[in-house]
């Protein structure tokens, strides 16, 4: 850092925990994710209507896994697209961390698993659809650097960037529930825990509502 430079203040409701999970704890949850994945495979998916593929593959665990595609668009369902089978459960280090983390008494249900390869980006959003509003979101990073975005309450609002090395966590609650956040690059090659390379992101959220007919929840 500069002298006399100070960074801005991180936005209300964000937090940033750097180093969360030591070595021996990263590749303990990444056995366990890579046993979740034997499973609930990685997959491929598609935006609504134009079917233009996710350049992030994905997979999860717990109640709801979250799906979008051409013909159903963005949806939770409580089965595994490709397998046809119930997602695995959320492994008891993740649980752990929401609670202690959060302090919120209601665990998560839902666990979002996302790979990004060398060219993989996440563009700025808001996880703000109504059936996820009833708790925080709880990020973990594993494997290779990120660089990490997050903004306002405002698509249009100063941006912040933070880089996010693996162990590293990042919540949202409260005032910053429906930050704009994204991920802009990964450092390929920066982490040799993910022998493949590349980067795993773990996101902890608790979907809440009433399904449609088809079992399915909007998302």
């Amino acid at each position: 850092m500069l002298p006399g430079f100070e960074p801005a203040p991180l936005p209300a409701g964000f937090h940033f925990l750097p180093g969360h999970f030591d070595a021996a704890e990263q590749a303990a949850l990444l056995a366990e994710l890579r046993q979740l994945l034997a499973e609930a495979p990685l997959f491929q998916q598609a935006m609504p209507r134009s079917g233009a593929p996710l350049s992030v593959r994905m997979s999860g665990a717990g109640t709801w896994g979250w799906v979008t595609d051409k013909v159903g668009g963005y949806r939770y369902q409580r089965t595994h697209p490709v397998t046809g089978h119930a997602w695995p459960a959320i492994p008891e280090r993740l649980l752990r961390l929401w609670a202690e983390a959060t302090g919120e008494a209601r665990p998560p249900n839902q666990c979002l698993i996302n790979y990004y390869d060398a060219k993989a980006r996440l563009g700025l959003h808001q996880d703000k659809d109504a059936v996820s509003l009833g708790g925080p979101v709880v990020s973990v990073s594993l494997g290779d650097d990120a660089r990490f975005a997050v903004g306002g309450l405002a698509r249009n609002a100063p941006l912040q960037r933070l880089d996010l090395h693996s162990g590293d966590v990042v919540w949202f609650g409260g005032a910053g529930r429906l930050l704009f956040h994204g991920v802009d690059r990964i450092r390929f090659g920066s982490s040799a825990l993910l022998a493949e390379g590349g980067r795993l992101n773990v996101t902890l959220r608790r979907i809440e509502g009433v399904p449609r007919p088809d079992g399915t929840l909007p998302g």
